[in-house]
């Protein structure tokens, strides 16, 4: 009886792996098919068949990329603002997200119930009173601008996911710290933030992660040539009919996920607890 129950626990887990192993390549095929056109020459996406090996692999669409086409500044503006919007969104989202965990003060509930609400409303419905705002104050073409967007986007988001976490953490530990002389600015710093770090990491990185795909303001709000984003840049490639290159939109495509994958590879060990714990408690 214990022998037939190993077997049946044993297939079931079997069938369940093979399963999700049908559905992994599945999710895979259609980036597998970009690598592979991305080393392709040039019409391979139209003249040829579903192939995944490139019938005469070439570096020419990465030389293109990086040597005839402005991919290193497209990449420098995307860093600049991914990475000030990170800082300025987490800078914000931290100490309000730890206030709204640990104060009860009137008027808390509301203002996060109202801070879901302004979450919930689709961004274009902003767009035209943000771009009255960013003609006034001259903030088109600017990081500035762009920045201030993104970050009032994502701080939202970010307060939510770390108020959270820090339902998590038990009061008593500050307690303690408390009753043994530690200030208030030591309790944040030494205990709480060191406690709630794979929730900081994680959602700055999804932050990062926004604004490093964001298209819709980037295009927007970005009118000169020399402040488009990868996802400008990326859509520029594109907006010729005549001069089309699926191999070396692919490339750029390739190119534009390195920087995400590595960043994620390095943080994956904190994905798990950083996005679960944070929907703990409300």
């Amino acid at each position: 009886m214990k022998h037939w129950k190993k077997v049946k626990y044993f297939s079931g887990l079997t069938i369940l792996n093979i399963f999700f192993i049908i559905i992994c390549l599945v999710t895979l095929t259609p980036i597998l098919y970009a690598l592979t056109l991305s080393f392709s020459g040039s019409g391979g996406a139209l003249n040829s068949g579903l192939s995944f090996i490139p019938e005469t692999p070439t570096l020419e669409n990465y030389r293109v990329i990086l040597v005839d086409e402005p991919f290193l500044l497209w990449l420098k503006n995307s860093v600049i603002l991914s990475v000030g919007t990170m800082v300025v969104a987490m800078g914000t989202a931290v100490t309000a997200a730890y206030a709204f965990s640990r104060y009860r003060f009137r008027g808390r509930k509301a203002v996060l119930q109202v801070l879901l609400i302004l979450n919930a409303f689709p961004q274009i419905l902003s767009m035209f009173a943000i771009f009255r705002l960013f003609r006034t104050f001259h903030l088109l073409n600017s990081y500035i601008g762009l920045i201030i967007v993104y970050a009032g986007s994502m701080c939202i988001f970010s307060i939510w996911n770390m108020k959270g976490y820090f339902d998590t953490i038990p009061v008593e530990i500050e307690e303690a710290a408390q009753i043994d002389g530690a200030s208030g600015k030591q309790i944040l710093t030494r205990i709480v933030l060191p406690l709630a770090r794979p929730a900081i990491i994680v959602t700055a990185v999804m932050v990062l992660i926004y604004v490093w795909n964001e298209y819709l303001f980037s295009t927007t709000f970005m009118m000169n040539e020399n402040s488009y984003t990868l996802a400008g840049g990326l859509y520029q490639l594109q907006s010729n009919d005549y001069s089309r290159s699926w191999p070396l939109f692919s490339a750029a495509s390739i190119l534009v996920s390195i920087p995400i994958l590595i960043i994620f590879f390095c943080i994956q060990k904190y994905m798990v607890s950083g996005l679960t714990a944070g929907g703990v408690k409300g």
